[in-house]
């Protein structure tokens, strides 16, 4: 945006969402002289950064539930949205699907994100690398598809490498974890429910493990950190136990289990493959946290 003037002859203007200043002299400051930071005009700008910066961030939020919830999002909203900058960065490249029959991403068809008009519709560029338009009359809603639903990942990524897409949001390049094979002659879904990859992790406090979880946007509840999903349609979560004791005393990280709606534990084989690798996204992220206590290991 423009110069806008203030006192003493200065002058401010915002840059994305950091608010710059010039001397009379028409020289760019390092930072916001400390006599104006009661001025009006900067008080302004200061006020419509936060604001920007906390719309930036949701709308990625929005899209990350989009993702992780499978939830299909209509053609027409996303043309609504398009002209604002915020949503438009977050947006632009993102691989979206036509949603099938059965609810599903129709991935034969998708691409990346490039355009969003109400009257024409989606422009992609298909993973031929032509650029096409979904047309409104045909596609009503589309699914910005989780990465572990995406065949051909690697080959996938790879493209969008050559392509120089750079999400707004983690879709491509976000980690995946996909559910073990059941171990030896034993049944699918005899195991037990829950996973223990990611316990024993200890925290010199309990506090210390949830803000992380907090931080990293999981609420914590009864002492677990928990994730909310949806997959084909139904509602879940993911639970990883992080500790219920004093904030302030030692705490050894447990399992992690997903439920249903009803709170019902669920046996591996009723986990599906979005639900699982978020879940253990989670606990790899909290876990990541914890004290390490010798050279070979690492805590991000």
């Amino acid at each position: 945006m423009g110069w806008i003037e203030t006192s003493g002859g200065y002058a401010v203007a915002l840059d994305g969402t950091r608010v710059l200043c010039r001397n009379a002299a028409g020289r760019t400051l390092k930072q916001v002289p400390s006599k104006l930071k009661d001025d009006a005009e900067v008080v302004r700008l200061r006020q419509l950064a936060e604001w920007l910066e906390r719309h930036e961030r949701e709308c990625r939020e929005q899209v990350d539930i989009w993702l992780v919830r499978s939830l299909p999002v209509p053609v027409a909203l996303l043309a609504r949205v398009w002209p604002d900058p915020a949503w438009r960065s977050v947006l632009r490249d993102l691989v979206v699907a036509p949603v099938a029959a059965d609810g599903s991403a129709d991935t034969a068809r998708a691409g990346f994100l490039r355009d969003a008009d109400p009257v024409r519709g989606l422009g992609i560029v298909d993973l031929d690398g032509d650029s096409v338009r979904l047309d409104p009359a045909g596609v009503g809603t589309v699914l910005i598809p989780h990465p572990v639903l995406l065949e051909d990942l690697a080959e996938l990524r790879e493209f969008a490498a050559e392509l120089g897409v750079e999400q707004g949001a983690e879709q491509l390049f976000r980690e995946v974890w996909r559910r073990p094979e059941p171990a030896g002659d034993a049944p699918e879904g005899t195991a037990a429910q829950d996973w223990r990859a990611y316990a024993n992790g200890k925290f010199a406090q309990l506090r210390h493990a949830t803000t992380r979880a907090v931080s990293l946007g999981y609420r914590v509840r009864g002492g677990y950190a928990v994730c909310p999903l949806v997959e084909d349609g139904r509602s879940l979560e993911a639970a990883y136990w992080v500790g219920d004791d004093y904030p302030d005393g030692e705490t050894l990280t447990g399992s992690l289990e997903w439920r249903d709606a009803a709170g019902r534990r669920l046996p591996p084989a009723e986990v599906g493959p979005v639900a699982w690798s978020e879940g253990e996204r989670m606990a790899a992220l909290v876990y990541a946290g914890r004290v390490v206590e010798n050279d070979e290991e690492g805590a991000l």
